[in-house]
């Protein structure tokens, strides 16, 4: 090789071009690490430009101090993102960055429904569970509760929907819904009386159910004050509990 010339200038020139290279790459590392290029401000927007009403910049500065890494440069955006994602009341986040030293972030807000299972945490309107102050979510008015296996959320969150059209004509409204490990619902309603609707045995059991409850309620509530329980698991009829109730005693027969 040492008498080929081309061979020669082959290598010399391959080994020049990884040298520039290395060069331009130190030098592209050292400008970009420059103090001109520190992260400045990290501006931070609604996705659907709707106000956040939890989500502020205490929250925020709390959730995120000392965990973002980089400069303009070499923040790791979807690091970024999973940073903003962690913090109480987002649900999601986007970063991008905008020239020359600040990056915007746009975070969509939790929306709270109810309260899920017995440790504190959160459905959302989109049947998302999450972590957040309760007290916060609670400021407007006490939210119904909710309960249900790993993974029902959503289930859980339609047929929450379904059950206040079900009750709406005699205005009756669902505070909470419970469904338990085998699969087995109950519904507690604004006055305080709990429904025990059972498993869904077809697409409509449910409905029946709650339609064969509706159609006759205005009687039963006329005649039996304080219901605190009805169980329509019943194929033909119900069984309830009421406060003080009294069954009548048998008249002798003649």
């Amino acid at each position: 090789m040492w008498h080929d010339a081309k061979a020669l200038n082959a290598t010399a020139n391959g080994i020049f071009a990884v040298v520039v290279g290395a060069c331009v790459a130190a030098g592209v590392w050292w400008v970009a690490h420059r103090p001109v290029f520190d992260l400045r401000t990290i501006r931070v927007e609604s996705m659907d430009r709707a106000e956040l009403r939890h989500v502020n910049l205490l929250t925020l500065k709390n959730g995120t101090q000392g965990r973002i890494a980089g400069n303009f440069f070499t923040a790791n955006l979807d690091a970024v993102r999973q940073v903003f994602e962690a913090v109480p009341w987002v649900r999601r986040a986007t970063v991008r960055r905008e020239w020359p030293d600040q990056l915007i972030v746009e975070v969509e807000e939790h929306e709270a429904l109810g309260t899920w299972g017995e440790d504190g945490r959160l459905l959302s309107v989109k049947g998302d569970v999450f972590t957040a102050n309760l007290a916060e979510a609670e400021e407007d008015h006490e939210l119904p509760q909710f309960s249900g296996p790993e993974g029902s959320e959503k289930e859980v969150l339609t047929r929450y929907g379904e059950l206040r059209k079900w009750f709406a004509p005699v205005q009756l409204v669902p505070q909470g819904l419970a469904l338990s490990s085998r699969y087995a619902w109950t519904v507690t309603l604004d006055n305080g009386m709990s429904v025990a609707l059972g498993r869904e045995q077809t697409p409509t059991t449910l409905r029946e159910r709650v339609q064969r409850l509706v159609g006759i309620w205005p009687q039963l509530a006329s005649r039996v004050q304080n219901i605190e329980n009805i169980d329509m698991r019943y194929q033909n009829g119900l069984a309830l509990s009421a406060t003080g109730l009294k069954i009548p005693a048998e008249k002798p027969r003649r």
